[in-house]
Parts: structure tokens; sequence; C-alpha cells
């Protein structure tokens, strides 16, 4: 006999279904990525950026009653442009995209719903409850500070979920926001083995620094002084960042780059073989040494 497919399953495999034949709608992940890469010009007109911001939202609406958000990325986007409204009801709608677009897709980055719930309790007058938002102005003393929070709403398993940091976590963010970079005291003296020193011993000071000497803004410096052709000053800054990190697979690779890139070949090789050797993983050192065999 021949077994019927019951009613709930068919019920459930016709929405899913439906839900996979549904495509993102183009025009609102571009809203969502203009929103973003206008934030991202060094010198943003705020007054152009405000009335575009607004256009958007209005779009949005207007989509919204025709019937074209539909997928969890449509929801996501619409999250994207209503986060930087101006008031209660941007911020409310923004919560309410992001809550959707995460239930009806859980892969999709969640800390957005956390920053927006957080910015939203911010424009209420309210403290915070996840932790995303820092603060810097007079009141600040002009420092970056995290913005009020009210630590008992939710835990530190429920910030993770949202990839929040711990509330111990953040508080060192809130520390780490505040250094100064090493870059800018080479600005200051011009010197690349004055600025080695001095980065040793902020290095050595651990959390009592006042400038940043972790490996990424050291490997960021670096490649600062390669983009101005300061090929020789960027090597040294390559090379002490491996003995500072010397479990950093990325460091290495900088290093090796950096070598390859003075025509050092063989020791530029030896960087690319340890930073394989710290990362299996790291696919260009692997390219790189298997195209100089």
């Amino acid at each position: 006999m021949k077994k019927r497919i019951p009613f709930q399953i068919l019920l459930l495999l016709l929405f899913t279904l439906q839900a996979f034949s549904q495509t993102d709608n183009p025009e609102l992940q571009k809203m969502a990525d203009d929103d973003q890469s206008a934030r991202m010009a060094s010198d943003i007109n705020w007054m152009i950026l405000n009335k575009e911001d607004s256009l958007r939202r209005v779009r949005i609406f207007e989509l919204i009653k025709e019937d074209k958000v539909k997928t969890a990325k449509d929801h996501f986007n619409s999250g994207i442009v209503f986060q930087h409204g101006n008031d209660t009801i941007d911020s409310r709608i923004a919560v309410q995209s992001f809550k959707k677009a995460i239930e009806l897709d859980a892969t999709l980055n969640k800390w957005w719903y956390a920053a927006a719930v957080d910015r939203d309790l911010m424009r209420r007058g309210q403290p915070q409850i996840y932790g995303t938002q820092f603060i810097k102005n007079q009141a600040t003393n002009n420092k970056w500070a995290r913005y009020k929070i009210d630590t008992t709403k939710v835990t530190d398993e429920d910030r993770s979920y949202y990839s929040v940091e711990s509330l111990a976590e953040q508080v060192k963010k809130e520390r780490f926001m505040n250094l100064k970079s090493v870059s800018s005291y080479y600005e200051s003296n011009n010197s690349i083995d004055k600025t080695i020193k001095f980065i040793e011993q902020e290095f050595k000071k651990g959390n009592q620094s006042e400038y940043n000497s972790s490996e990424e803004e050291i490997n960021n410096f670096g490649y600062s002084l390669l983009n101005a052709n300061k090929n020789e000053d960027a090597l040294k800054i390559f090379k002490l960042n491996t003995k500072l990190y010397p479990n950093g697979f990325n460091t290495f690779d900088s290093y090796g780059e950096c070598l390859m890139k003075l025509g050092q070949k063989k020791e530029a090789l030896k960087a690319y073989k340890k930073s394989l050797a710290l990362n299996p993983q790291n696919d260009n050192a692997r390219k790189i040494i298997e195209e100089n065999k």
C-alpha cells in the first residue's frame, strides 16, 4: 500500500520551495551597498549623505508597499539602510528588519541585530544591553567610551550568539580604541630605528602602554611604509613583527612579501614556509612556494 504524505509536511515542503524560489531584490542590495560605501569616504559631506539616506528609506517604504521586500537578504539590507535613520521610528524598523532577516536565514551576520537594538535604546535615552555602541565626545574627554549599559538584560552567552564581545572583552576594547598609533610616533621623528626601539618598549609595557603595538597594528604600519615606497623601512618593521609575534603566520607572510619585493627571494621563501608551517591553510604562502620551486 502506497503511503500518503501528511498534509502538514506537504505545506512545509511547499513553503520551503517558495522560499528558495524567491530571489533577493537587487535594488535593495544596491541601496545597502551605497549606504556602506558612502561611509567609507575620507571626506564625507553629511548634508548630502543625510539626504541620500532619506531618499533610500522612502524608496524602501515604497518597496514594502509593493511587496518587494521578501527574502532574508532583503530584510537585512533594509535594516542596513534604516539603522542610519534620524529617529526612533527608523531605529525600530532597523531592529525589526534584522530580526526578520535572522529568522529567515540564521546564517546571516547576527551582530547587526544586536547593534540595532543597542542603537535604538540609545536613541530612546536608555542603556544599551549588548555593548556594541561606543561614543566619543566632550563628556568622555574626547576619548572613546562604551555607552552606558544595563548588564542584567542579556548574558555573555547571548552576546556570543550575536557575535558581540563579552563584557570583559568590551573593557579591553575600550582601552584598545584609545591607544595611539605607532605610525604617529614615526611621523613625529621620521626615524625608523627610533620607532623600532619605541615599539619594543611599548610592547614590553603590555597593558600599561599608551601606543598600539599589536600584531595587526605593526603589520599595517609596515604596509603603509611599503605603499610609500619606503621599502627598507618596511622590511625592518615586518622583521620586527616576526620577532614580537613569532607564532603569527601573517607576520611571516607579510615579511615574505616585502622580501620578495626587494628581490631577496631565498629569504622570502623561508618566511613563506614558516608562515605555512604556522598555518597550513595559508593558500597564499603555498601558492608562492609552489610557483618558485
